[in-house]
This record gives C-alpha cells, structure tokens and sequence, in this order.
C-alpha cells in the first residue's frame, strides 16, 4: 500500500490531483489507515499512470473515462476505444494546423517589420487590428473562441 505522496511521486502526478481525480471518479476512494491517511494499491498507480499517459497525449477526462471503463472489460471488441483515439488524433490535427497558420501569421508579421520605430511596427499594427492578417486565427488551441 502507498501512501497519497508515494503514489504521486511513483507516477508523477502531484497530491492535489489525485485527490481531485479520486473526486470525479477516476479513481477509486483511498483505503484508510488507522490514523485516516489514505492509503492505495498498486492498481491504482496503475490506473493513475494510464490516466498521466493519457492527459499527455491530451485526452479530455471524459474521454479518459470511458478508456478506463471499457479498459475494465477486456474481453469486448476495441472498437470504442479506436473510436475515442480517432476523435483525439482528429482534434490534434485540427490544433496542429491551427499552430501552422499561427506560425504563418507571426512569421509574415515579423517579416514585414522594418525593424524601424515603434510607429511604423508591422508588428504592433497587426496585433492591433486583426483585419490585416491573412488568416483567421482567433480561436485558440482548443477550439474555442474568445
């Protein structure tokens, strides 16, 4: 049994986001000890690991949770789970060809600076006014707009 800071230590999450992911479900409730801390089976630096990998490769949680509970049935066909990484592998495509226009922006934008005053920046005269950029980029990495 590992106590909360050897669990988190062991599969590099911090304290805080164990307990909140033991909060929505993710994990299960902590055995207690005598003294109340929580203590946790090596099944749940496992299912912690699992749900770290997945965060990495940018799963939202609910995504996260419907892996782990079709990873529970091991025995039904993966087609689900192929489903949610084709969603995931669309999503990042769609924030990796949002990061190419952003980069096709900022280098036309540092480009077309002429490196003289701050009145005549290129720089700060798009930044300033988003109808001179070529592209539309104003939704953000997760696809929501500001």
């Amino acid at each position: 049994m590992l106590t909360i800071g050897k669990l988190g230590a062991a599969a590099g999450v911090k304290v805080p986001t164990i307990r909140y992911y033991e909060q929505i479900g993710l994990l299960p409730d902590a055995e207690r000890s005598s003294g109340n801390q929580r203590l946790y089976a090596r099944s749940t630096q496992d299912r912690l690991a699992f749900i770290r990998h997945a965060r990495e490769l940018g799963f939202p949680l609910e995504a996260i949770r419907d892996l782990l509970g079709l990873s529970d049935r091991p025995d039904q066909s993966c087609s689900e789970v192929d489903a949610i990484a084709r969603t995931q592998l669309q999503a990042v495509e769609g924030r990796i060809a949002r990061l190419q226009a952003l980069k096709g922006e900022l280098e036309r934008m540092v480009d077309q600076c002429a490196g003289g005053r701050i009145g005549d920046c290129r720089v700060i005269e798009v930044l300033g006014d988003h109808t001179h950029c070529s592209a539309d980029h104003s939704r953000d990495l997760h696809g929501v707009s500001e």
